[in-house]
């Protein structure tokens, strides 16, 4: 069953805080991004655990491979129930990843789920910086191909190209979609699915932020759009 992650893309705590309180019990999950944790630090993850969440630290880690074994090492300790690292960093880099997710993991702790990004969901075909015969699409399902054999749990993809992805990588191998819009809506995300859409292609996690947290009822945005995954099995 997938499940729904809330993105929490917010400069500071307080209004973090208050979307989560407001969520709590209705979704399982949060994301803190690059922008709230530069603000906020380990003490902002601390608190959306106490309130009960499981929380997606999204920093997409791309660096020499000690720095980003240190980095998802100290992602760990922080309680990171899923983190994630760019492909493009390589197999070195990942190896160093894991090593530092099971470093950092306490003694009868779960591990936190590590997720390779492939193409982010605000590039279009276009936006490549290099060309790549099949465009974004075909770049994702390769990296994804990478990302399973450098043994990470899965990767974030668009759900375009998850269907193509749990197909050549196995139904074990998890996606997690961002780029999660109601039918209708449209921002600055180019390659975006709605709900149903991403659960019928074998989404395993799917983010939405702005359609849930701008919502003049976040709480029952959210609830619409869980409506909308379970219309998706």
């Amino acid at each position: 069953m997938a499940e729904l992650v809330v993105a929490l893309d917010y400069p500071e705590a307080a209004p973090a805080l208050d979307m989560a309180r407001r969520l709590a019990g209705t979704v399982p999950w949060v994301k803190v991004g690059l922008e709230l944790f530069t603000a906020e630090g380990p003490a902002l993850v601390a608190a959306l655990k106490d309130l009960g969440f499981k929380v997606f630290l999204d920093l997409k880690f791309l660096d020499i491979p000690n720095t980003v074994r240190g980095a998802v090492r100290s992602a760990a300790r922080l309680g990171a129930d899923m983190v994630n690292i760019h492909v493009l960093g390589g197999a070195r880099m990942a190896e160093a990843a894991l090593e530092g997710r099971d470093a950092g993991t306490g003694p009868g702790a779960t591990r936190p789920l590590l997720l390779g990004v492939t193409v982010l969901t605000s590039m279009a075909d276009a936006d490549l910086p290099v060309d790549y015969p099949g465009g974004a699409g075909a770049l994702a399902l390769e990296l994804a191909r990478r990302a399973r054999g450098y043994y990470l749990d899965g990767v974030v993809c668009s759900g375009l190209e998850a269907a193509r992805i749990k197909a050549a990588c196995g139904t074990d191998f998890r996606c997690l979609t961002p780029g999660i819009r109601p039918a209708g809506g449209s921002d600055d995300q180019r390659r975006t699915v709605t709900p149903a859409q991403a659960v019928a292609a074998g989404a395993d996690y799917l983010v939405a932020g702005r359609p849930v947290t701008q919502a003049p009822d976040p709480v029952g945005a959210a609830r619409e759009l869980l409506r909308d995954m379970g219309a998706g099995n």
